[in-house]
């Protein structure tokens, strides 16, 4: 935090002196960004801020950006923080934006989207919503939504499948990750992504999940033996502006800023599923890794039973705990948003799911109400 004020002291000194020199000063924006050591704030964050804007908008936009994780922001403040004005204009990691309010969990839900194609059609249809609900409780104006590489499971002990999880410490980053382990028969552990290597190192986890090459990135292909190519989540994040600062911006500027936070975004899009099989290439050393660093991991692919125990997980533990933990709101938001797309619907007070549909985890509208299919 003291990092971040000091720079926007030296931003308003050289305003003034511009100012007073007779030059018009351009806008400058004070930005913090994402997790300081992955690719996403390293290649894609940092350079659209401090090179592509001033650029694009012919030298008129400027801005400083520093990682929330090096600049004393916990990353479960940020929201907070932009709703506050304290950050102008920041990226907000959804997981743990999520803790404190759960609605905003509902595109990042654990097993959701098995593919980067699946999340892009949660994203798209849950996108309003999110966009709304932002602005209506926090006064912020979301402007862009990244998706780091999936998050994945990295183990010190072999790891056949999914099930095989029980028993096992797991590190886990939200509630509906830890939902998914509970269910398995394993125990969620909560640490911070910087210390995930040296947890397993140690032996207070068995297990992590995390990006598959932010993994690679932070030493895990030295510590992990197994990493199960599953995708548990991507974690997602958001960028986002505090409301009366994106106002004081003139309207041309805001268009200039939302073109290229549209050109930034597809561009993280399309690393993270290039990142997420670059990934496992990098931590089993094989062939085609370009990113990261060559390990030994083993890498086996997803079996039909994994795909099994996804849906069963997904319709048996990760939407009913969410729906515990968030409401009626929540409730509804998936049946309007997410509900014809996953064709998962959950039932109200006094419905009860329909029984005789075969499918696992799947259903249809019927009636007034909506409904919440198990596995057989």
């Amino acid at each position: 935090m003291a990092l971040l004020l000091m720079t926007t002291a030296a931003q308003a000194q050289a305003q003034a002196q511009a100012q007073a020199e007779g030059s018009p000063a351009p806008t400058r924006l004070q930005v913090v960004g994402g997790l300081a050591d992955v690719r996403l704030y390293q290649d894609y964050e940092r350079s659209f801020w401090r090179e592509e804007l001033p650029r694009i908008s012919e030298g008129r936009l400027q801005a400083d950006i520093v990682p929330f994780d090096s600049s004393g922001i916990r990353g479960q403040d940020m929201l907070h923080l932009l709703r506050l004005g304290v950050v102008s204009f920041g990226t907000v990691l959804l997981s743990l934006a999520a803790n404190t309010d759960p609605e905003l969990a509902a595109p990042n839900l654990a097993l959701l989207a098995p593919d980067i194609s699946m999340l892009r059609r949660v994203v798209q249809a849950y996108r309003p919503y999110l966009t709304a609900l932002l602005k209506r409780e926090y006064g912020v104006e979301m402007l862009a939504v990244y998706a780091y590489p999936a998050q994945v499971l990295f183990c010190t002990d072999p790891l056949p499948n999914l099930e095989s999880v029980r028993r096992r410490r797991v590190r886990v980053s939200n509630y509906s990750q830890a939902d998914v382990i509970e269910a398995l028969g394993g125990h969620p552990v909560v640490t911070t992504f910087a210390s995930q290597a040296e947890e397993l190192q140690t032996g207070r986890v068995d297990c992590v999940i995390t990006g598959s090459l932010s993994g690679n990135q932070i030493g895990l292909h030295r510590v992990a033996r197994q990493v199960h190519p599953m995708a548990l989540s991507w974690g997602l994040s958001i960028f986002a502006a505090n409301r009366q600062a994106w106002d004081e911006l003139p309207q041309d500027l805001q268009l200039t800023l939302r073109r290229g936070l549209g050109r930034l975004e597809l561009n993280v899009w399309a690393a993270a599923g290039q990142d997420t099989e670059d990934g496992f290439l990098c931590n089993a050393g094989r062939p085609g890794c370009q990113s990261g660093t060559p390990g030994t991991m083993a890498w086996n692919a997803v079996t039909p039973e994994d795909e099994t125990a996804r849906r069963r997980l997904l319709s048996t533990a990760v939407i009913p705990g969410w729906i515990a933990r968030c409401g009626e709101s929540c409730r509804q938001g998936w049946n309007t948003y997410l509900a014809p797309l996953t064709r998962i619907f959950l039932p109200g007070p006094g419905e009860k799911p329909d029984t005789q549909l075969p499918s696992v985890g799947i259903a249809r509208p019927h009636g007034g109400g909506a409904r919440l299919t198990a596995s057989p």
